[in-house]
């Protein structure tokens, strides 16, 4: 079970880090290579408000699967 928690783990973790990536920053960020950027407004802000769901989803795993990993470790 603990090996699974943990490929979990590392799971969200690495999608916390490409989602975070894929934010639009003040300069535009990577966003804009996935069809982020430009386009209609309403199409860039239904895109960023998913991400936004996205990102919160993978941080409130990892920190799931944090609390487990130190109860169990």
């Amino acid at each position: 079970m603990t090996t699974f928690v943990v490929v979990l783990h590392v799971l969200f973790a690495t999608f916390l880090v490409l989602f975070i990536l894929l934010h639009r920053g003040t300069g535009g960020g990577l966003s804009d290579m996935f069809g982020g950027g430009g386009g209609s407004l309403g199409g860039s802000v239904v895109v960023e408000k998913n991400l936004d769901r996205l990102t919160v989803g993978a941080a409130v795993g990892m920190i799931i699967t944090s609390i487990l990993l130190v109860r169990w470790l």
